[in-house]
């Protein structure tokens, strides 16, 4: 084993530490909420309140911690296999293939109401989602980039957990030049925050790489914070775009908060 293998895998054993003390952290915060909406429900009636809103930011957080340790897990297990030394031929494919079986025979048999209580509540707000505007992935012909458009939620199918949409606004190059309807999964959705509700927005620090709606738009591009606070007047955000060069500088453009979310894991664009 080289010492390059070693450095690779103790980092991201570290980041996979980080991930899980993350997600303890937004786990206490969820407990929190959870605690405050059991003792005094009424307070989501109150006018100005966002403790929906400031759960679901947690919720959307939760998941993109979770599916970033899945991956990193993965990474980790491909590093070990590819150092262990072979077992027994065919030993561990039938394990492998014995765990998949069982991993789609669980699937197969579980429905919503044996969930835990955690992924019924998250299955919940995605089917609350319905009719709402969300930043949505489809993946380009050539499949080397990712491309983001704001589309409309039309229905959300627990079972397959996908979203159906609707991309109201399809660029002038689409064919067809209609609406467009399309069926994504729900790692290919990022819930856009709440127009009439920038209390439970964030304020990213100067340098983060955020995706947002370019202006005169409905696509979002990869871009980077100017500052580390939205413009409290407006509430918008002053942001840089990736090749969106001007005279050999990159102009700064407002876009308002919601048309701004983190930059998910793996983002090729």
């Amino acid at each position: 084993m080289s010492s390059p293998d070693i450095a690779g895998i103790l980092d991201n054993s570290k980041e996979l530490d980080q991930l899980r003390k993350e997600q303890e952290e937004v786990l206490v915060e969820i407990n929190k909420m959870h605690k405050k909406l059991q003792t005094t429900p009424e307070v989501v009636e109150k006018p100005g309140d966002n403790s929906l809103s400031r759960l679901k930011n947690l919720y959307t957080r939760a998941k993109d911690l979770s599916e970033s340790e899945v991956r990193i897990s993965n990474l980790l297990v491909s590093q070990l296999d590819a150092l262990l030394p072979p077992g027994p031929p065919g030993q561990q494919r039938r394990r492998i293939e014995g765990n998949e079986q069982k991993r789609k025979r669980l699937k197969t048999d579980s429905d919503i109401s044996r969930l835990s209580p955690n992924v019924r509540t998250q299955l919940e707000i995605c089917a609350s989602l319905k009719g709402e505007q969300v930043a949505a992935r489809v993946t380009a012909n050539d499949a080397e980039r990712d491309e983001w458009f704001v589309v409309k939620v039309i229905h959300f199918d627990k079972e397959t957990k996908e979203f159906e949409v609707l991309d109201e606004e399809p660029g002038d190059d689409e064919e067809g030049g209609g609406q467009r309807k399309y069926r994504l999964p729900v790692a290919n959705i990022i819930p856009l925050p709440k127009r009439n509700d920038p209390s439970g927005t964030l304020d990213f620090p100067p340098g983060r790489q955020v995706l947002a709606v370019y202006p005169g738009t409905t696509a979002l591009y990869k871009a980077t914070v100017v500052n580390g606070h939205r413009k409290r007047k407006t509430d918008d955000y002053l942001l840089e775009f990736d090749d969106d060069e001007e005279d050999g500088s990159l102009p700064q453009r407002t876009v308002p908060f919601h048309k701004v979310v983190p930059l998910p894991e793996g983002h090729r664009q």
